[in-house]
């Protein structure tokens, strides 16, 4: 199956199709935005008491779905039988499925909780929404803003986009954002230090936080022309007093982060109505892991510029490599493709501005060194015993 960019499926149809389904499976890509989805999307049973597993894939176009996998739910998938109902979600086609492309997933989730009878939860929908690269009210995502705002869930305020309340912490791990301190924490102290900013800070001191984070991005030398727009995604962040994380911003960081790194906690997180203490202490363990590894992998790289693509060679685990693919896009690539390669891994991302069919070119060529690869037209990721720089020469040539 290909991985075409479509229409997202009726949320009417799609809730009409879930409610009938004596057993649902929700099958998210390894992103925020489809994990946000599949949050939604599973509340909604919680509230109606119909069974339901959600798992996360790299590859849900083609990953099987029975076994619990990394998953969570009401029931078991041996209970479940031929009527059961398989819904992808962030990528595929059909009226199953809610593909994530050119809309993030987690607004028609939330559309399609809504139909269930259900009240999403608005900061989860919106935490989906700047995962997927959008901004809260944008895209479809309007009807959220408005349950958030209407009910005091969210706040706007000048600052960056943080999961939590310890800057040097946040600004060190964020992959909202890179600049000379990402991956650093004792940098981002001392940067900390020079703003002399107050104990609680008010709207002067998030205004200097976030003016000097803008700065540093674009500054650096390896900046390239994205990143100024790139860095505009941490900024006047919408806080939330009430929520799990400090800012829409800061949970859409963890959700992303713990599809790649700890799907099993990413799933309880996004299940969750109120995280307990301890799954919101695994939450920022993860994310804070996944961050400051995927910048020092950025730091320690060797790159190469070729027409169209720009590569990253570095020594970390795949599970990183999206991450450090979609960083190297948005803040250091002068080319609209960056792919990340850890070829003693035998592992691969690659992240795209624009829709290019990533996810079937990888397919293709992955297969060719007998590897595997998937994703979708802006994003994807492959796995191979042979040669990378072959399978990155491949990959060029299809772009």
């Amino acid at each position: 199956m290909t991985e075409a960019a479509v229409a997202d499926a009726s949320p009417t149809a799609l809730a009409g199709a879930v409610r009938d389904a004596p057993f649902v499976r929700f099958v998210a890509r390894d992103d925020g935005d489809a994990l946000a989805a599949a949050g939604l999307l599973a509340r909604a049973l919680q509230d109606r008491d119909d069974p339901f597993q959600v798992r996360v894939a790299a590859d849900p176009v083609t990953e099987a779905v029975a076994g619990a996998g990394s998953g969570a739910g009401a029931a078991d998938a041996d209970s479940a039988d031929e009527s059961d109902l398989t819904v992808s979600i962030g990528a595929g086609d059909g009226p199953h499925a809610i593909p994530g492309e050119g809309r993030p997933a987690s607004t028609t989730a939330f559309a399609v909780a809504r139909e269930l009878g259900a009240t999403p939860d608005p900061v989860l929908a919106l935490a989906g929404v700047v995962a997927a690269g959008s901004i809260p009210g944008a895209d479809g995502s309007g009807d959220a803003l408005e349950a958030a705002t209407q009910n005091g869930l969210v706040d706007r305020r000048p600052g960056v986009a943080l999961p939590t309340a310890d800057l040097a912490d946040g600004l060190a791990a964020s992959t909202l954002l890179r600049f000379p301190a990402s991956g650093d924490p004792e940098e981002a102290r001392a940067t900390l230090a020079e703003l002399e900013l107050p104990a609680e800070l008010d709207e002067d001191a998030h205004r200097r936080l976030a003016s000097v984070v803008a700065v540093d991005a674009v500054a650096v030398a390896d900046a390239s022309e994205r990143a100024v727009s790139s860095v505009e995604r941490a900024l006047r962040p919408y806080a939330t007093p009430d929520g799990p994380f400090a800012t829409v911003g800061g949970y859409a960081d963890v959700l992303d982060a713990l599809a790649h790194e700890a799907p099993g906690t990413g799933v309880a997180l996004a299940l969750a109505d109120e995280p307990s203490d301890d799954l919101r202490t695994a939450a920022l363990d993860g994310w804070r892991s996944h961050g400051l590894a995927a910048h020092r992998a950025l730091d320690a790289a060797t790159t190469g510029r070729y027409d169209g693509a720009f590569v990253v060679r570095v020594d970390a685990d795949a599970a990183v490599l999206p991450t450090v693919a979609r960083l190297a896009r948005d803040f250091q690539s002068p080319e609209p493709v960056a792919i990340a390669l850890a070829e003693e891994g035998g592992a691969l991302a690659a992240a795209a501005t624009e829709p290019v069919g990533l996810g079937d070119s990888l397919r293709e060529v992955a297969g060719e060194v007998d590897g595997t690869g998937w994703g979708s037209p802006t994003r994807g990721a492959a796995a191979f015993d042979g040669d990378g720089t072959e399978l990155v020469a491949a990959l060029r040539s299809q772009l």
